[in-house]
């Protein structure tokens, strides 16, 4: 890993992802050199095709880079084999998609609760620290309910909660407010800022919504697979 960059939870350097299509090679990602600290709310912003999800997806070990490398909290993705890159990844990364992603069949705390009964954590401690993210998140009566039966703001707290309550080292969202309207998306933004500020945790959001674009406290735009501009806000 580079020198000085140790305590990152994300560095990349010289990401690329070329794809082909109809036989044309296209490059989506091109040479991006990005480290992303502990604690930092950082938003990914770029027009459609800017390469924003891409990158996320590479980072997230979603998809896998061209040429260039990633490290998350310290570890070379390209060194871990199929099974430790997925288990890495449910241990060390939250994700909050823009279609909620919510297993309908399954209640609100058994949603929040999935990843750390695939951990191994006890049944007792799981529903302590679900009932503690649903109180934060201002949910703690929609424990048994089905995500059928939640508008979507509540739907997306769920979400929220559930890439929180194993405590990753990064969040990752996804276009969080695509499918909110402004009201109840800047609600959620302003919840996840407080709780990033008050837990420490790394959010890391791809958007093209001003809102987030606004509230994050360091934004890098992407151009053509590029970084355009970092810009480090208060």
């Amino acid at each position: 890993m580079p020198s000085g960059q140790i305590h990152d939870v994300i560095v990349t350097e010289g990401l690329t992802k070329v794809y082909s299509e109809d036989g044309i090679a296209v490059e989506a990602v091109k040479e991006i050199d990005l480290s992303i600290k502990p604690g930092e709310f950082t938003a990914i912003a770029g027009p459609s095709g800017s390469g924003k999800t891409t990158f996320l997806n590479i980072i997230s070990g979603l998809d896998s880079a061209s040429e260039g490398k990633v490290w998350l909290d310290g570890r070379l993705l390209s060194d871990m084999s199929g099974r430790e890159l997925s288990d890495f990844r449910r241990d060390n990364i939250g994700f909050i998609f823009q279609a909620y992603n919510l297993i309908p069949v399954l209640s609100v705390e058994e949603n929040i609760e999935y990843i750390m009964l695939l951990q191994g954590v006890p049944a007792g401690e799981r529903h302590e620290r679900v009932m503690n993210m649903l109180n934060q998140l201002g949910l703690e009566d929609f424990a048994d309910r089905l995500p059928p039966k939640l508008s979507g703001g509540q739907q997306q707290r769920v979400a929220i909660a559930r890439a929180m309550v194993a405590e990753p080292v990064l969040v990752l969202a996804d276009e969080p407010t695509a499918n909110l309207d402004s009201k109840t998306g800047g609600e959620l933004l302003d919840l996840m800022r407080e709780l990033n500020q008050s837990t420490g945790m790394t959010f890391l959001f791809s958007t093209h919504d001003t809102m987030i674009m606004e509230r994050a406290s360091r934004l890098v735009t992407l151009k053509d697979g590029r970084v355009d501009s970092d810009e480090i806000r208060s």
